[in-house]
């Protein structure tokens, strides 16, 4: 009877242990959303990602590029409307180039060149009323990114994102499914721990510009917020922490050269000469191109997080910083001019306070800054040291400029503008809504 007991007194302990387990584990459940990327086959997504149409409305204007009789407006991700700017005072919408993922392009002897969610996109325009698609080079430019995202996904509300049924070489991502799944914290940990979405669910893309006059009528012009830059026979696109080299003596089949690791999270890229001057979050990046296959880092000015396009006109360099938003941590925002003089060792030698500037340009000794919700200043920079403000238009929204030989392109929220040279002044020429 006494061992019945303790055989009865030992079932119930272990069934007590048993239970508490359970109990403990039941403590630990909880409910998880987990994401499930909604995916597409990666090389049929990126043929319907091209395509060229009748004009359309714009949603979100962006860069600005022209060429010859043509002006280019990004349509941000989207692709990119045409002008006939023939006529500057009346320009004309005459197409779309549906190009999904872009913000960039560069122009030489009607071949465009394009970013397409990080490929090389490349089109004849000879005949603008025709144009053909004629290359994709895949994974050429902006490599950081380690799949194809879809550029009006929206990153969902989740704990955990489960990739375990998505080949980045197969397929594009899409759009997400959303699903509450219970399971235990431990569970969770084990099967979870590691995954990842996107930096806030999508590409970052900063602007670029290459507002100096080209080389050859053949070359197309930039803005200052430009990514994209033709020198000779080198096409140069810039991304955060390197720069992407091609050879396009042969303009239908570029070569990809080899990468060269920047100093700083470029975001901008302008040439003087065989001279680089890279844009980035923390400074101003200066690279020498006069062997073009192997950019060479010469020297920096830094400065406070910023967003900072540059033009370059003889011995100084003009930088807008903009502290606001994300772009800044404190940094004045203003025109930074700084001494190039000695390509070594650039230092700053005035700045002038702006209220929230974009892009800007030059042309001869006019100075043109978009200094955002605060409109367009224009000033005589002859005096680095005391700028003469000639005009300032008010009562519009700037982003970025091009100075081209006889006119001024000006784009600002969906309105492109365009302004005419005179002695002392600029006069405005036209306005066309892109809507």
């Amino acid at each position: 009877m006494k061992k019945i007991g303790l055989l009865l007194i030992a079932m119930v302990f272990f069934q007590s242990c048993d239970l508490d387990n359970q109990v403990s584990s039941l403590d630990t459940m909880q409910t998880y959303l987990i994401a499930t990327p909604l995916k597409s086959n990666l090389v049929t997504f990126k043929e319907e990602a091209v395509a060229i149409s009748e004009p359309v409305p714009i949603i979100e204007s962006g860069k600005i590029y022209a060429y010859k009789n043509y002006v280019f407006v990004n349509d941000v991700y989207r692709g990119f409307h045409i002008l006939d700017n023939t006529d500057p005072s009346s320009p004309q919408n005459i197409g779309f180039i549906k190009l999904e993922g872009n913000n960039d392009i560069s122009i030489k002897d009607d071949r465009l060149y394009a970013d397409s969610y990080g490929d090389l996109v490349i089109m004849d325009i000879s005949d603008i009323q025709n144009i053909k698609f004629a290359k994709r080079m895949e994974n050429a430019i902006y490599q950081e990114f380690w799949c194809t995202v879809g550029f009006d996904v929206a990153w969902p509300e989740a704990d955990a994102f489960d990739y375990s049924d998505f080949d980045a070489n197969r397929d594009a991502l899409t759009g997400w499914e959303v699903n509450e799944v219970r399971m235990s914290t431990e569970e969770f940990e084990s099967k979870y721990g590691n995954t990842f979405a996107l930096e806030n669910g999508s590409f970052s893309n900063t602007t670029t510009s290459d507002s100096s006059v080209p080389t050859t009528s053949t070359t197309g012009q930039g803005g200052s917020f430009a990514r994209f830059r033709i020198v000779a026979d080198y096409l140069y696109a810039v991304e955060p922490w390197s720069i992407n080299v091609f050879d396009i003596s042969d303009l239908d089949n570029p070569k990809v050269l080899e990468e060269v690791y920047a100093q700083g999270n470029i975001e901008t890229i302008f040439n003087q000469g065989d001279i680089l001057f890279l844009g980035g979050t923390q400074g101003m990046y200066i690279y020498d191109i006069s062997s073009p296959d192997k950019p060479t880092y010469v020297s920096e000015f830094t400065h406070g997080r910023a967003c900072d396009p540059v033009v370059v006109s003889g011995d100084y360099a003009f930088v807008t910083l903009r502290s606001s938003n994300f772009c800044g941590d404190g940094t004045e925002s203003g025109l930074y001019i700084v001494d190039v003089s000695d390509l070594t060792n650039p230092t700053l030698s005035k700045t002038y306070p702006m209220t929230e500037p974009y892009g800007l340009g030059i042309k001869e000794e006019k100075l043109f800054i978009c200094d955002g919700p605060d409109g367009l200043k224009v000033y005589d920079k002859t005096d680095i040291n005391n700028l003469v403000q000639l005009n300032h238009f008010e009562d519009i929204n700037t982003y970025d400029v091009i100075p081209l030989s006889s006119s001024l392109l000006m784009i600002g929220d969906k309105v492109l503008y365009q302004y005419e040279y005179l002695d002392n002044e600029i006069r405005l020429l036209s306005t066309f809504d892109l809507n």
